[in-house]
């Protein structure tokens, strides 16, 4: 990772969940960092999320969908790593237009103001298992099938082909990342807005019973760290530019499994198995695990931290701090 030592790096979505933990060890890498972030409620952002690292990074408030900011902030830069986006499935059913502006138009916009103002830039664009729908097989590698099943996986398919295309036409430099079920310290979990995990480590802290949908669903998840290992790697390596990798987790558990986790990582705690919602069945893709075998070979990423260790972690950072997070 010595590549990072002196370079200057911007990150869409800075104050958000992921953004946070990449630029905290971009910080240790040495690197000049600038975090861009809307700070929209409900999307995440949260100064909290950098407040060990508040006097090490530079921080604007800027929306993605300001074509002539985001000309001006990717002036210079080495790498974006491009982590912005609407990410709760429902919110993206029941207001898609705004879905359309920041995950499909936004970004094009962006990738316009890199080849405009920036074309040596390196992209590494954040994308999502959920393209893929309800699987044909398991695990889901990256030549399955796409089949979104709601409004935002239909946007971040044309996101991240929108970043492939730039790479093919224009050559800038560009790689996609599908990711799954990330969790970790600075995880939002107001609401289940950005993943299920959240919302049952707040009512766990908060001491109320939480609920799970189904139960048996099977599922992947990749702890935050590793996430923003596999990031870095993907910016930093030559044999990522025009690619598409899946990430995962070191393990596949049932959703009633990974609630038993949670409680035995809090030390109590209750949790009721309830039938799926109505609005959420038609969306609902049963069971999913990622097959990550490509980024192992070319890369040489690799899961490293269990399940149990990153719910300990995570329940930990929360128990300390958990009024700056609802």
């Amino acid at each position: 990772m010595d590549y990072y030592r002196g370079k200057d790096v911007l990150i869409t979505g800075g104050l958000g969940f992921i953004g946070s933990n990449l630029a905290r060890r971009l910080v240790e890498l040495g690197a000049s960092v600038t975090l861009v972030d809307s700070l929209i409620p409900e999307y995440g952002g949260n100064f909290a999320n950098i407040a060990d690292i508040r006097d090490k990074v530079t921080v604007n408030i800027s929306d993605v969908r300001d074509q002539h900011a985001m000309r001006w902030l990717v002036q210079r830069r080495d790498v974006l790593f491009n982590l912005a986006g609407q990410t709760s499935h429902m919110d993206s059913m029941s207001d898609p237009h705004t879905d359309l502006e920041i995950n499909a138009k936004a970004q094009l916009s962006i990738l316009e103001a890199c080849r405009a103002a920036n074309p040596s830039i390196r992209i590494v664009f954040a994308g999502t298992r959920q393209i893929y729908g309800k699987p044909d097989y398991l695990p889901v590698d990256e030549d399955h099938p796409i089949r979104p099943v709601d409004v935002n996986g239909i946007n971040k398919v044309a996101g991240e082909w929108y970043h492939l295309l730039y790479h093919q036409v224009y050559g800038i430099r560009s790689s996609v990342l599908r990711l799954t079920n990330t969790y970790g310290p600075g995880m939002r979990i107001k609401d289940a807005r950005q993943t299920f995990l959240g919302i049952w480590i707040r009512l766990l802290l908060e001491g109320r019973p939480f609920e799970i949908w189904g139960g048996e669903q099977l599922r992947d998840f990749t702890y935050v760290d590793d996430c923003v290992r596999a990031m870095l790697l993907a910016a930093c390596r030559e044999e990522a530019w025009g690619r598409i990798y899946n990430l995962g987790g070191e393990r596949t558990v049932s959703l009633r499994g990974t609630a038993e986790l949670l409680v035995a990582a809090a030390g109590s705690g209750e949790f009721a198995v309830r039938e799926f919602p109505e609005e959420r069945k038609k969306i609902d893709i049963g069971d999913y695990y990622s097959d990550f075998g490509r980024i192992t070979a070319e890369l040489g990423w690799r899961p490293e931290v269990s399940l149990e260790q990153g719910l300990q972690r995570t329940v930990a950072y929360y128990r300390e701090r958990l009024a700056e997070y609802i």
